[in-house]
Order: C-alpha cells, then structure tokens, then sequence
C-alpha cells in the first residue's frame, strides 16, 4: 500500500497509486489524495415528474430537477444508463456548479419543480457536487432527492442526509451472492436502508431480473424486513427489460404478478413498475 491513497467513500476502498482511478470511474489519486473526477460535470439534466424517479409517495403531481453525472461503483450487466454510469471521464459533459444549480432549480418553481435530483448514475460516489449542492438548494428553500444503489459509507451517508429529503435506494437482489457478482454488497445496501429512513422519506425499488432478483421466496424474506423498518414503506418492484449486457427475455407479467402479491403481504405500497 505504500504510496498509495485509499478512497473511503464506498466499501471497494480502492487503493490507488499517483494517477490512478478508482472501479467506479468517477474517483481517483490525483497529488496524494482521492478526490471527485465528476465534480460539476453534468452528463443529464432534466425537468422529470418526481413519480419517474420513482417516488409514488413523496411530492406525488411535482416535477424535480434531475441530474446527472458519470460513473458507479457497480457494474450490473442490465444496467438501464450504462453509457453514462459505465464510462469515466471520457464522458461527454457540461459544466454546471452548484451555484448554477441551485439557481437553475429555483427557476423551474414555476413549473411545479419542488428542487433537484440526484440521479441517473450514482450519485454517491461524487458526493461533494451533491453536498455542495443540497446546501445550496435548501438555502433557497428547495427539497433534494437522492436515487441511489445504497453503497456509501456511513461517515459519507452522514454528512448528507442533515441535506437530504427523499431517497430511492435500490435493493437489487436478496442474494447476497448474486450481489457480489454485481459489485455489490447487500449488508451495505442494508444498512444504508435502516439508517436512511431514520431521517428523510424513502422508497425501494427492486428491478426483477430473471435468475437473479425474480425468486418469490426472495421477495417473501426482503419485504418482511423492509416491514421491520415500517410497513409503510413503498417498494416498487420494476420489470427488466433487456439492457446493455444481459439479453435474457424480459420479465414475464406472471412473475411480476406473484413478487408483488408476495410483497403485499408484509408491505402496505407495493408498486409494479415498468409493467407497459
């Protein structure tokens, strides 16, 4: 490890030399440090209905500003945003600050927009743009959203959440081994859960991918320890469509149908998703 810097933002700690990035492509050694490769550079932008994010209990008829940059920290093969989320800086951006932000949120008041999103790749691995920015935003009176994978170390989800109002974490699947082949880490995932909804409103969603997130006896043991957190907590339940890497045939509406039957048991808002 010797020269080497290590990222302390998510539970990969990668460890890099001068120069280096990080698996997520967003982060990496620049001077001795780890430090943001994202920050301001805005790869989507769009004035989106909160239910798109998806929020079916949070601002319901409002619209957010949505916003995005590059990179994430896992590498789902059915990734719905792979062009943005699976590059690095060879990304097409814009420059947009905080500042601007900020300001261009508070314009959109107008047309129903309640504040800005962070989204469409993951938003936690630049988490000072959004730190930065939800200040700024709710300076101005405005509600920041974050849609996430979960993956954040609890020293990072606590410096945002005092600036943070809704989130939607994604649990992709309750395999913690179908997780690992992901990239990720389902205690993580877990943890940020439990911890999030302690202090703002939040939403799960779970895209039901064939083999590995559509086991009807996975969703029984997910919903009932959602349900240990409340009850009350919405999940939605996506229908995959073939994205990226993964060819296999879309969800079947008879799979759809059981998962969220199942979820009802446990759950009070369960919300089928995709389902066109």
């Amino acid at each position: 490890m010797a020269n080497k810097a290590i990222c302390p933002v998510c539970f990969h700690h990668c460890a890099l030399s001068e120069g280096q990035t990080g698996l997520c492509q967003a982060r990496g050694n620049r001077g001795g440090e780890v430090v943001s490769l994202s920050y301001g550079l805005v790869t989507s932008i769009a004035l989106d209905p909160v239910e798109k994010k998806p929020f079916s209990r949070w601002q319901s008829g409002k619209y957010i500003l949505s916003v995005g940059t590059f990179g994430c920290n896992l590498s789902c093969a059915f990734c719905q945003n792979a062009s943005i989320s699976q590059v690095g800086e060879e990304a097409e951006t814009d420059s947009l600050s905080p500042e601007r932000l900020a300001d261009l949120a508070k314009e959109f008041v107008s047309r129903d927009n309640v504040g800005a999103a962070f989204t469409y790749n993951e938003p936690l691995i630049g988490w000072e743009y959004v730190y930065d920015s939800a200040k700024l935003l709710h300076e101005k009176g405005l509600l920041v959203a974050l849609v996430t994978n979960g993956t954040a170390e609890p020293e990072i989800l606590e410096k945002l959440l005092p600036y943070v109002d809704a989130m939607n974490i994604d649990l992709k699947t309750w395999s913690a081994e179908s997780y690992k082949k992901l990239g990720g880490d389902l205690d993580t995932v877990k943890r940020t859960i439990t911890r999030a909804a302690k202090s703002c409103h939040v939403e799960v969603t779970t895209l039901a991918v064939p083999g590995i997130s559509d086991s009807v006896e996975d969703m029984d043991r997910e919903a009932a320890w959602l349900a240990s957190i409340s009850e009350e907590l919405p999940l939605h339940i996506s229908r995959y469509f073939p994205r990226w890497k993964m060819n296999e045939p879309m969800t079947p509406m008879a799979t759809m149908e059981k998962l969220c039957e199942t979820a009802r048991r446990h759950l009070k808002y369960v919300y089928a998703g995709n389902c066109y």
